[in-house]
């Protein structure tokens, strides 16, 4: 088990290096003027412009500039905001408990809901039931998180008043509550996939050989259903929910913004707009690492689940 770990763990490195490399310089095909950003589009002299273009690297080469940064990178220093005036370091660790906090959210809630649906709606295959659950699926599915997040907003913030339609809490219990509608639009994409991928893996099981053995011989459905169908049924939806849950952390920008909640989407999104480069680049670098590392470490819950995995991999 340990080889498998240091295995993927080795395997992160040059994907980790792939995307620091292509988030610079795509950052940099943008038309954009970063001096401009800094002095808010007010008329500056020559030399303060090479003032500023020295102090932040912008007069050296592409390479050079892209060593100097991931340089600085690996020691924990992602550089400095164009327009915050502060360490991008500091700005993700002031905005990341929140982004944290919606994904975990979001993941939980689409568990709770996705699985007993998915099986439900399996066990009551081919009825309205199931043909209305499997178009309420589909629907979520083709959804984007943006889209989903303005339709529960007008619908349950500002025509029902039961919701915050911005921001977050004072504290935990209260956090809980603001963040429930946001959580609730970015997991109701994976929440239709899981449901429809659990329902296809139950049916499969359910007409399988030993099920039917199992009910001739007067086992209890209930106890078939639950007891062996639904155990067999869920690697691959685990499998599923990985993939998902890595999603989910680039799918909490879109939310944040829709929403407000001063989270990394929030000041992502700033910094595009003000061509940013520190901001947009340690942000953009630290969304992969936490969709690799989210990815990661369900790999190593799979493997002690089904140790195949490990087997087969290390």
């Amino acid at each position: 088990m340990i080889r498998y770990i240091i295995k993927r763990l080795m395997q992160l490195i040059p994907i980790l290096f792939a995307a620091s490399v292509l988030i610079f310089f795509l950052v940099r095909l943008a038309p954009s003027d970063p001096i401009a950003s800094m002095t808010e589009g007010r008329r500056i002299s020559e030399e303060t412009r090479e003032a500023l273009e020295k102090q932040y690297y912008l007069d050296r080469s592409y390479p050079e500039q892209y060593f100097i940064w991931i340089t600085h990178a690996l020691q924990g220093d992602l550089g400095d905001s164009f327009q915050y005036r502060q360490s991008v370091t500091s700005l993700i660790a002031d905005r990341l408990p929140t982004t944290l906090q919606l994904v975990i959210m979001s993941a939980i809630l689409s568990i709770i809901i996705a699985v007993p649906v998915g099986v439900f709606s399996a066990v009551k295959m081919n009825t309205a039931l199931d043909r209305t659950l499997s178009i309420l699926t589909l629907i979520f599915v083709a959804s984007p998180v943006f889209l989903t997040g303005i339709v529960l907003m007008i619908v349950f913030a500002l025509n029902l008043n039961l919701f915050p339609t911005f921001g977050t809490g004072y504290d935990f219990v209260s956090n809980l509550y603001y963040l429930f509608l946001p959580a609730l639009a970015l997991s109701l994409n994976m929440v239709a996939l899981i449901a429809r991928i659990t329902r296809s893996n139950m049916i499969e099981q359910l007409n399988s050989n030993y099920a039917t053995t199992a009910i001739a011989k007067g086992i209890p459905y209930r106890k078939v259903v639950m007891g062996h169908c639904f155990k067999n049924a869920l690697i691959p939806v685990i499998t599923v929910a990985s993939i998902q849950i890595g999603t989910m952390v680039v799918g909490a920008v879109l939310v944040e913004n829709v929403f407000a909640l001063g989270g990394l989407g929030d000041v992502l999104i700033s910094g595009v707009k003000a061509s940013d480069y520190p901001v947009v680049q340690g942000i953009t670098l630290m969304l992969v690492t936490l969709f690799l590392v989210i990815n990661l470490i369900v790999d190593i819950v799979y493997a002690f689940i089904d140790p195949r995995i490990r087997l087969g991999k290390a």
